[in-house]
């Protein structure tokens, strides 16, 4: 059968994969394009755009660059009508995807959404237009079923996370520090800004000006994939911090803490079970719109879904050197170690079984079958 998968970020490259493997797994005959990134990539299929040319966030930089997205779009719907798929199968990155399915339904293509939009958090009116457009939804996160089907009358499959199958069984690699000539004495700090450039600029020179508090330990930025290590260079001046590239997950295997961008980074780091301090600051005018929009009390995956403050976080104003240096100190101690990994324990169990790429595959051809 033919697929056309549409991933428009690093998390939704990596969970590409997974379910790219698992179709391939089952069908093999299974053609496929898509838009991703590396990982997809690696898998096979067809790669039609990558995903570090679609990265725009936040109000104003979608604004900015409304011509090259439009672009895109009109581009994306002759290339499914050139492929005439069986099913569209979309990864999160609603903006642009849930464009694509109100268009496919129209032309009497399958849709097929896996990872949900975040419509709990905001846009919720967004609920309406999916029912009618999505055949199938596949959400991740416990506390989704219970929104879309109560609130909505919408239902949905639960598959669990897959970030489980791919950071629960994890282990460390023994020369991983060896190879990257980093200290082995269990202070390692790692620091995950963000992996688009625009929230690099504003989170970097903030975790950098930490680093200078705490000259026992050892700070390790995470580079984000699609970005060249030369670019991070403009913000160093006298710290000594080194980039490993495309090891994030090995990093904080090995890390002690962790300071951390919102976004996924934090569930994957609560999964590795690092202690880490959740940061995030965006321009003002994107901050005032998100705030009057945005109606939920934490913004980070592993709070929302304990539904209750386990890690820290530090928004716009609170996201300084004296606050981030404050609940780092804290983290790194025996107490503030202990605390978060029992946390932690408590987050892998609410989020299912595992098994979600397979669980997704097996469903996706059952229904086109």
């Amino acid at each position: 059968m033919k697929y056309y998968i549409i991933a428009g970020e690093a998390s939704g490259d990596l969970h590409g994969s997974k379910l790219m493997e698992a179709l391939k797994e089952k069908d093999n005959k299974a053609s496929i394009r898509f838009w991703g990134g590396d990982l997809m990539q690696q898998v096979g299929g067809v790669l039609v755009k990558h995903y570090k040319l679609l990265a725009f966030m936040g109000f104003w930089e979608v604004i900015t660059h409304l011509g090259t997205i439009l672009k895109n779009i009109k581009f994306c719907k002759e290339d499914i009508t050139d492929f005439q798929p069986d099913v569209i199968i979309y990864i999160d990155y609603p903006g642009f995807n849930l464009r694509i399915a109100k268009w496919a339904k129209q032309k009497g293509f399958k849709n097929h959404f896996y990872i949900s939009p975040q419509v709990w958090a905001w846009k919720e009116n967004r609920v309406h237009q999916m029912k009618k457009d999505i055949d199938a939804l596949y959400v991740i996160l416990p506390f989704e079923k219970d929104f879309f089907e109560n609130k909505h009358q919408f239902k949905v499959e639960f598959v669990g996370h897959p970030l489980l199958d791919t950071l629960t069984q994890r282990k460390k690699s023994t020369n991983f520090q060896k190879q990257n000539q980093l200290s082995d004495k269990n202070n390692l700090i790692a620091l995950l800004p963000g992996s688009r450039k625009q929230e690099i600029k504003k989170m970097l020179p903030i975790f950098l000006k930490v680093s200078k508090v705490f000259p026992e330990f050892e700070f390790v930025l995470a580079g984000a994939p699609g970005i060249d290590p030369e670019w991070y260079q403009k913000f160093f001046g006298k710290e000594k911090v080194k980039i490993i590239q495309n090891k994030t997950y090995d990093l904080l295997l090995h890390s002690r803490a962790a300071l951390v961008s919102s976004g996924t980074a934090t569930l994957e780091t609560g999964l590795l079970m690092v202690p880490q301090v959740v940061c995030y600051r965006s321009s003002f005018l994107t901050y005032l719109i998100a705030k009057w929009l945005v109606k939920l009390k934490f913004i980070s995956l592993v709070n929302l879904i304990l539904d209750r403050e386990v890690v820290k976080e530090l928004i716009q104003g609170a996201f300084n050197v004296v606050e981030v240096a404050h609940h780092l100190q804290y983290i790194l101690s025996d107490k503030g170690q202990k605390k978060l990994k029992q946390d932690y324990e408590e987050l892998r169990i609410a989020l299912g079984a595992g098994g979600a790429s397979k669980k997704t595959a097996q469903l996706i051809i059952e229904s086109i079958l």
